[in-house]
């Protein structure tokens, strides 16, 4: 991945994070309730407006969250998604290394082909466009770019889809999931869950995915260099100072302009497969 290219690309979408801070604050300087609390780096924590309250439910947050956990049972933490091969190969060699490739896949990768197409099918799935989810499930997974990256869509896909049957046998969608071919993609499977979800928009299902897929790589990082815990709790800070931006970049992105193009990654999935001794599935 190119460092330059992901500098243009949260470039790019930089503006519509700081056109919603902006009104923010704008909100603020009317009058509007309490001040925001912050961290050290700025990161907004809390805050209220006037009118009906920006936070979602207690309810759906916890649900959510609980779509974003690592424990959820859909094996995501098998995947490296080519970063034990990158370690391997001397691409990767530290800390600081880890950090900027996630953030290169973060808004090279999720935020130009996962992240948009998750917001696509999340809005197919609201409105019961089933030909539009099948079509978005085949994009996906014609779009894989190596057998295990294809093997991780499917098979995570397909463990979500069991999960909600678990929990719904007759959720509305279920069968429609289940009977997606080749196999229901993550992305797709994720975005009905969150759909179902009362008060939940696509802009919080986007972070709560992008989230969940940030802990699973940290906790990559940790077990394949290896790293040490603070180490790891610095690399989620890193990229949850960066999620924001991505997910508002997949949101404005048109559907011509969805991509899954990371040759590199791509290679080094493949390379994966044959690599000697590994821990992770991908």
């Amino acid at each position: 991945m190119h460092r330059a290219e992901a500098d243009a690309a949260r470039a790019s979408t930089a503006s519509a994070a700081d056109a919603t801070a902006q009104a923010v604050d704008a909100a603020r300087a009317d009058g509007a309730g309490a001040a925001v609390a912050c961290d050290p780096d700025g990161v907004r924590l809390s805050g209220s407006l006037p009118g009906p309250s920006p936070t979602l439910a207690s309810s759906a947050l916890l649900q959510l969250i609980w779509l974003a956990s690592p424990a959820l049972p859909v094996g995501g933490f098998s995947y490296s998604e080519g970063l034990e091969r990158a370690i391997d190969a001397g691409h990767v060699s530290d800390e600081a290394g880890a950090a900027a490739w996630l953030v290169d896949q973060l808004h090279l990768v999720a935020a130009r082909s996962d992240l948009p197409l998750l917001a696509a099918a999340f809005a197919a799935w609201r409105r019961g466009d089933h030909a539009e989810i099948a079509a978005l499930n085949g994009w996906f997974a014609s779009t894989r770019d190596s057998a295990e990256s294809a093997q991780q869509a499917a098979q995570m896909g397909r463990s979500l889809a069991a999960w909600l049957h678990g929990l719904d046998a007759g959720a509305p969608g279920l069968d429609a999931l289940r009977s997606l071919e080749p196999a229901p993609q993550w992305p797709v499977a994720f975005a009905l869950c969150a759909a179902r979800i009362e008060s939940v928009g696509p802009r919080d299902a986007l972070l709560a995915c992008a989230f969940g897929w940030a802990e699973n790589m940290v906790q990559a990082a940790v077990k394949a260099m290896p790293l040490g815990q603070a180490a790891g709790q610095r690399l989620l800070a890193a990229l949850a100072r960066e999620i924001p931006a991505a997910v508002e970049h997949a949101l404005a992105l048109a559907a011509a302009e969805r991509q899954a193009f990371a040759p590199m990654l791509g290679v080094l999935s493949a390379q994966h497969e044959a690599q000697y001794s590994r821990l992770f599935r991908s």
